[in-house]
């Protein structure tokens, strides 16, 4: 009988662990810069619909070390041969931030933070991309606006 009245107290726990949750970022910026590593262009059977992009990036705070601190992968499906939706990983010595929406070109851009890891666990808010150079290898400056 004692275990009958427990259920509903634990239901009311895990309801309000639920309900409770919030992200371990506040409003934060990061400003990171990005050198493109691998890129990878698998065209569709039809026109430029279902092509699909891979790519890979090497993640740099220049004002702290010209070494590395982190990695990014991103995969994005075009649906004409403009437009192009997109999901992609940002891996950060203490958590990742995962992004995703549509885009219409690399060269300056604005997607949705939907998530994170570690430090940034249950993340939001945007990136916004601007290209500085294509040659000899991409180049692009990385401004993370966290709202929670």
């Amino acid at each position: 009988m004692q275990a009958l009245r427990a259920i509903p107290a634990i239901g009311a726990v895990a309801a309000l662990a639920v309900t409770t949750g919030h992200a371990a970022t506040g409003p934060a910026q990061i400003r990171i810069t990005d050198v493109q590593t691998s890129y990878v262009y698998v065209p569709a059977l039809r026109r430029r619909t279902g092509a699909i992009e891979l790519v890979k990036q090497r993640l740099y705070n220049p004002s702290v070390s010209s070494r590395p601190i982190g990695r990014s992968t991103m995969m994005c499906t075009f649906f004409d041969p403009r437009e192009r939706t997109c999901s992609g990983t940002y891996f950060l010595p203490k958590g990742s931030l995962v992004v995703s929406g549509t885009i219409q070109s690399r060269l300056l851009y604005e997607i949705a933070v939907v998530g994170g890891t570690g430090l940034f666990d249950n993340a939001r808010g945007s990136l916004t991309v601007t290209s500085t150079g294509l040659r000899p290898t991409r180049r692009e400056v990385l401004l993370f606006r966290l709202s929670g």
